[in-house]
């Protein structure tokens, strides 16, 4: 398997993210909704997707996120990877010079979310589908810890997990 085949769960992982809008729409309507921890996870879905030959603004993106966030992916069945947001951003835009990925685009979908505030900390969890458009999908969950800052909501570390036969999804997580 390709180094950049191993690479799609652990970008599925994220980031995954969807709705292959323009990103001037998404930097002008959405980037601007950080009321809540949700809103602000849902911004960061759709900044990721992107269209074929299109690769996302990751100034966006940083502001989403705390300088200091971690993000750990799951990279097989065996191994997670923990990355910086710049080692995050870094394995993205690699992701992004896949050839099927520059021809057809990248979308991650969320499928359903679960969120919970208290104070100025949250958790978000979302079940998401992660594809290249005419290319297969994959699913994951991804768990999001997220502070108020400055009176908006950043990514403090993000978790991904990939369910798989004899690992599904939990019975009630997103109940």
């Amino acid at each position: 398997m390709s180094q950049n085949a191993r690479r799609f769960p652990l970008i599925a992982g994220l980031a995954s993210l969807l709705l292959a809008t323009p990103l001037v729409a998404q930097e002008t309507d959405e980037a601007a909704d950080e009321s809540t921890a949700e809103a602000t996870v849902r911004v960061l879905y759709d900044i990721i997707s992107s269209e074929a030959g299109r690769v996302p603004d990751w100034e966006p993106v940083r502001a989403l996120f705390l300088p200091e966030a971690l993000i750990i992916l799951r990279s097989s069945r065996e191994a997670m990877s923990v990355l910086t947001l710049d080692g995050f951003i870094q394995d993205f835009d690699e992701f992004y010079q896949v050839p099927a990925v520059q021809e057809n685009g990248f979308q991650e979908t969320i499928l359903e979310l679960k969120s919970t505030e208290f104070g100025d900390m949250a958790q978000v969890w979302v079940l998401y589908e992660a594809r290249v458009p005419d290319g297969g999908g994959n699913r994951g969950v991804d768990n999001f810890s997220l502070i108020r800052r400055d009176g908006a909501w950043r990514v403090a570390a993000i978790t991904n997990e990939v369910p798989f036969p004899g690992r599904p999804v939990p019975d009630g997580l997103f109940d």
